[in-house]
């Protein structure tokens, strides 16, 4: 009696894959993978929700804000083989039957926290602690930007202003203040160190003067120094919150509330002609003249269909609202008021999630 059996490569295939799917783990692999694509994913998503709560409060629609408590991804592999067959006399037929069966399962279980309550609130309308602010320019963070940003009013200059009725525009010395900062901050020649007094609501702020500093950058701290009436030969001033010093070494500022920074933003919001003209939203931006352009903080757009080349776009009213890609001045701000939420949280950690959402 004689039986012979053909080659069967399929087997020696799936006997493969059995054993290395025994032997590897499928954890290491997915951790690069997983990591940037949640990474993106979240970072998406609040650049979606803060420019939509942008656009809301311009439309006095309160701001909501939910928060990714965590991410917890699962994965299974169950793999198996089954081999049978019959034998039988070489008149016979000889028969060989071959399975096998994967079944491999991801399923992340995302958690949302809602943003709410006296802590969250608190956090949100209280202003941004000066010394934080003045900690950001000695990081090396733009000092016109984030003082346009972040500061209502220094010794006196005011910043522009956001309300119902419309936007005040910024005083002339404000704005000079702020270029000759950051012209200052350019040349390397003064360095700026925030130094926290025994009071924790007391903090100096000390300048530190380059050996040799071009007479341009002297000229530009002289007219600084008169800008905000301080003492000429001072390199260090107590900074204070208030909207005006005491005397000619107190640096007297009034720091934004990360709402007061969003309500700014909002007032600068290309909104449809005719909400305006109904009543739906406030005037803005629109009701100053054109020459205040170049003050803007942020330009938002809106139309009625999707941008196709923007850095962030959400719907809201039937409309669209974006920030062009190609407007580095409204990106960098747009970021940084993303970064300031940092600097105004002062709020304990939140508690267990809410609401909890496994993604099949």
């Amino acid at each position: 009696m004689k039986t012979s059996f053909k080659p069967i490569h399929g087997l020696t295939l799936l006997c493969g894959v059995t054993l290395l799917c025994g032997c590897h783990s499928i954890g290491p692999m997915t951790v690069a993978r997983d990591r940037f694509d949640y990474s993106s994913a979240i970072t998406e998503s609040w650049k979606r929700q803060t420019l939509l709560n942008i656009v809301k409060l311009r439309y006095l629609d309160p701001p909501i804000f939910v928060d990714v408590g965590q991410i917890v991804s699962g994965y299974s592999l169950a793999t198996g083989a089954s081999i049978g067959g019959t034998l039988a006399s070489e008149n016979g037929v000889n028969n060989m039957m071959l399975g096998g069966a994967a079944t491999f399962t991801d399923r992340p279980t995302v958690t949302y926290t809602p943003l709410t309550g006296s802590k969250f609130v608190r956090a949100l309308i209280t202003p941004i602690p000066p010394e934080s602010l003045f900690s950001t320019l000695q990081a090396g963070w733009p000092a016109d930007a984030m003082m346009l940003t972040g500061i209502a009013s220094i010794n006196g200059l005011k910043n522009q202003q956001a309300s119902i009725s419309g936007v005040a525009a910024a005083d002339d010395g404000f704005l000079r203040a702020i270029q000759l900062m950051r012209k200052i901050q350019l040349s390397d020649a003064v360095g700026v160190r925030v130094v926290q007094g025994t009071n924790k609501d007391e903090s100096t702020l000390v300048s530190f003067h380059a050996q040799n500093i071009s007479p341009e950058t002297l000229a530009d701290i002289r007219e600084l120094h008169e800008l905000l009436h301080l003492a000429p030969d001072a390199q260090e001033f107590k900074l204070v919150f208030g909207s005006t010093p005491a005397n000619d070494r107190e640096l007297a500022v009034v720091t934004r509330s990360m709402l007061h920074i969003m309500n700014s933003m909002a007032s600068q919001v290309d909104v449809p002609p005719q909400d305006i003209a109904e009543g739906r939203t406030t005037p803005g931006w629109n009701a100053l003249s054109p020459t205040a352009e170049q003050r803007r903080l942020i330009r938002i757009h809106s139309a009625k269909s999707e941008p196709s080349d923007c850095f962030v776009a959400v719907p809201y009213r039937q409309h669209w609202y974006w920030i062009d890609d190609r407007d580095m001045k409204s990106k960098r701000m747009f970021s940084l008021i993303m970064l300031l939420f940092t600097l105004g949280d002062n709020s304990e950690p939140a508690g267990a999630p809410v609401l909890t959402i496994p993604a099949q």
